[in-house]
């Protein structure tokens, strides 16, 4: 009895030199633990289906690339933290996903909170070196962000409101019919750089187009748009502008539909959630535009059955960011070629990057990390032959009535890179 307790003793005493060794080593149990990244989105309050749905596609795109092998055997997780579009929880949200051992935070829907994280990133850095952390920015869109407020740390996939805008007004400027037109959009960041890039592309493309009204109006408190349909009424305009986004979106085109208001609208997120329902029930099939990286109907979008599968496992929903598809593809491609997962190495890689994406080539700019792909002005029609996909269950599907090349969304950037010594 006594040798056999000394043999289980000199065991014991074996697994506890293994186990420490292993753990100061980086050992095959570390080799295989998750990349995780961080969502950080509205996952309540009136702008929760916007950040559900994110949740989701992410979800959804780390399913497959980790069926796919992931990344060197390891696997893609996606943690999700609700930020309630509020600028204070995001920061919190950040400190809560880093302790838990994100080094990517994705964040999208609001400027303000992309703004945040992006400040949150830089200090987080500069103050741990060695254990850096990346902003992949898949969805703020204030110019600000790759400009004079542009971070080492961060890369967006998502083209910007003057992109957009430039893109959408050169549209327009050759619709010979539209004489004025009415610009709404929410008083912050977004809706600010719409009207002005709205009017300074008019004014350059279409000087004879009218502004007749240029309204702001507070984000996310507006529960009745009828006092404003009225104002576009009175008006007279025949076209509207607005980058409004979620129920804010879906609320104006609601009013739009009770007033029996007909104009055209040019919008940014028309494809957004809740937008085709709106669209269908406000009976403007065919009159609202949107600026898009990507459409459901597109050639090439639903390859290995992505979207197919998508919506069958999300009934009801359609693949409302085709910019996450390029944000997590690109960077598991850099992560595979450089055989690190470390945003250090990373980030060298994704600089100047030129990617195939399923919805059409992709650069990443390296002076301020500011991706470019082409985009497309679609337009929300009743399905027809070669249209597979419609949204929301509407019968009303998104066709393109205007493409728009990589190389014609390009503009200036006024970065001036801070990069690690």
């Amino acid at each position: 009895m006594e040798g056999r307790v000394q043999n289980l003793g000199r065991s014991y005493r074996r697994f506890l030199v293994f186990t420490f060794i292993t753990c100061i080593s980086g050992s095959p149990a570390s080799a295989q633990e998750t990349i995780k990244l961080a969502l950080i989105e509205p996952m309540s309050g009136p702008f929760a289906a916007v950040g559900t749905h994110a949740l989701h596609q992410f979800q959804y795109i780390a399913e497959r690339i980790n069926a796919d092998g992931g990344v060197g055997g390891r696997t893609l997780e996606i943690l999700s933290y609700d930020n309630k579009l509020s600028v204070q929880e995001t920061v919190v949200s950040a400190q809560k996903a880093v302790d838990a051992g994100a080094r990517y935070v994705l964040v999208g829907n609001g400027s303000g909170p992309g703004g945040a994280i992006q400040d949150f990133v830089t200090r987080y850095n500069e103050r741990n070196p060695g254990k850096e952390v990346m902003y992949l920015n898949y969805s703020a869109e204030d110019p600000v962000l790759t400009n004079e407020r542009c971070s080492y740390w961060q890369f967006r996939w998502v083209p910007h409101t003057t992109m957009k805008m430039k893109a959408l007004t050169s549209f327009i400027a050759k619709q010979p019919e539209i004489k004025k037109v009415y610009l709404i959009n929410q008083d912050y960041s977004l809706g600010q750089n719409s009207r002005e890039s709205a009017r300074l592309f008019l004014k350059d493309m279409r000087p004879d187009i009218s502004i007749v009204g240029d309204e702001l109006h507070p984000l996310a408190k507006i529960n009745d748009f009828a006092p404003y349909v009225a104002k576009i009424r009175a008006s007279g305009a025949d076209s509207v502008i607005t980058a409004n986004w979620g129920p804010d979106f879906a609320l104006l085109l609601k009013a739009s539909g009770e007033a029996g208001l007909k104009v055209r609208w040019f919008t940014f997120f028309g494809a957004g959630p809740g937008g085709p329902t709106a669209i269908k029930q406000a009976g403007l099939s065919g009159q609202v535009s949107a600026i898009v990286e990507g459409y459901s109907n597109q050639p090439g979008a639903d390859d290995a059955d992505f979207e197919t599968d998508f919506r069958r496992r999300y009934a009801g929903y359609g693949w409302w960011y085709p910019r996450a598809r390029n944000t997590i593809d690109m960077m598991v491609a850099a992560m595979r070629q450089g055989g690190s997962t470390e945003p250090s190495k990373i980030a060298p890689l994704l600089e100047g990057m030129n990617f195939k994406g399923a919805y059409g080539p992709v650069l990443m700019r390296g002076e301020d990390h500011q991706g470019f792909n082409d985009m497309y002005v679609v337009s929300l029609v009743p399905l027809k032959d070669g249209m597979k996909f419609d949204e929301e269950s509407t019968g009303l599907g998104w066709q393109a009535v205007a493409p728009v090349p990589l190389s014609e969304t390009v503009v200036d950037t006024t970065c001036k890179m801070k990069r690690p010594s």
